[in-house]
């Protein structure tokens, strides 16, 4: 029987406690409650909720204090936590994140938002349940196994649980086709990675590194990720720094998956005639994995609905990408897409889970 998840509310405001508890309530969780940060702790080893929505100011132990034991403890550091502040203190999230928040809420809470942060959570949690009780399954086989193997399953898994575990953590929780975008968008780049002639091993580096090419945004204010018209130039310019953000959350890792993601977030939005961001490379100068990447995303994010605009048909997309050959995409890449379109309007209608012959 599957469990219901447990969602610990942490808040010395018990209207504020109340309001959330009945709002999750209605959603068929199970809630507990805590006032203040040392009850907060006992209740975390007790029942070992799902996600903890933990207020920074409280009593005995603050939310910075609680988030610390929580996130440094092996048994607990899986559990989704959500800090909710009265602030939007730059300082204050800095430190939250140093320390492994993993969301933030506004006071007062808005209850539509509540409600998708902790269905956005509670998913993460489950996933991260699954990759541990397989990685433990894994390792219980790999003890059988000779040395030379060992290393090697080893070296895979931690690149791919790395790759899994940057994805899934900074992913963008405030649009529900999200998932459904980056899955139709990584086997669209895998297509046109297979039609240039890369190798199969490049090709599944596009198809795993591609989906990270947005992770920055976890960096970018709701105002401006949900605000359901175009933006201002201050408001656009701090949405530029996605690429920015992305690559200072993928540098310095030893994976190759995640180096590739890093050069992918960077340059994805670099335009082939100069006038892209945030370096404003030119042609060949933009690396071909973001070339490739700027044709799959543009395309799926023209068909997909965004709070600021409808989806486009499909014919209306096409002939966007075709009036930004040589301004915004590489020709090379562009041709491509378009000798391969059946199969990627099959990505489209399957939501990119269909299984396709290799030409």
């Amino acid at each position: 029987m599957e469990k219901t998840p447990t969602i610990l509310v942490t808040d010395d405001d018990l209207w504020q406690q109340k309001l959330i508890e009945v709002t999750l309530s209605g959603m068929g969780y199970r809630i507990i409650t805590a006032s203040d940060g040392e009850r907060a702790l006992l209740l975390v080893t007790q029942y070992m909720p799902d996600v903890i929505l933990l207020d920074i100011q409280m009593p005995k132990k603050n939310g910075f204090e609680v988030l610390s034991e929580v996130k440094q403890n092996e048994a607990t550091r899986g559990i989704q936590v959500v800090m909710v502040t009265g602030s939007e203190e730059n300082e204050s999230r800095a430190r939250a994140l140093e320390l492994g928040a993993d969301d933030f809420l506004m006071k007062p809470v808005d209850r539509v938002l509540l409600k998708a942060r902790i269905q956005s959570s509670v998913k993460l949690k489950a996933y991260y349940d699954h990759l541990k009780s397989y990685q433990q399954h894994l390792e219980a086989e790999v003890g059988q196994k000779t040395r030379q193997l060992r290393e090697a399953f080893e070296q895979l898994k931690e690149s791919s649980l790395e790759t899994i575990y940057r994805l899934a953590r900074a992913a963008e929780y405030k649009d529900e086709d999200t998932g459904d975008h980056i899955l139709r968008m990584s086997h669209t780049a895998e297509v046109l990675a297979e039609g240039l002639g890369l190798d199969k091993k490049q090709q599944d580096m596009i198809l795993y590194a591609s989906p990270m090419h947005d992770v920055g945004k976890i960096g970018i204010p709701d105002r401006i990720l949900l605000k359901p018209g175009r933006l201002d130039p201050e408001e656009w310019e701090i949405m530029k720094n996605h690429t920015i953000i992305g690559t200072r959350i993928l540098e310095g890792s030893s994976s190759e998956v995640v180096q590739l993601a890093e050069v992918i977030a960077l340059s994805h939005h670099e335009k082939w005639d100069g006038s892209g961001y945030p370096q404003g490379l030119k042609g060949k100068e933009i690396p071909l994995p973001a070339r490739i990447v700027a044709v799959a995303d543009v395309f799926d994010a023209l068909l997909s609905v965004r709070p600021y605009k409808k989806a486009f048909p499909v014919d209306k997309a096409l002939a966007i990408l075709k009036e930004g050959r040589e301004l915004h995409f590489d020709p090379d890449v562009l041709d491509v897409f378009f000798s391969h379109l059946d199969r990627i309007l099959e990505i489209q209608r399957t939501g990119g889970a269909a299984v396709f012959k290799k030409n």
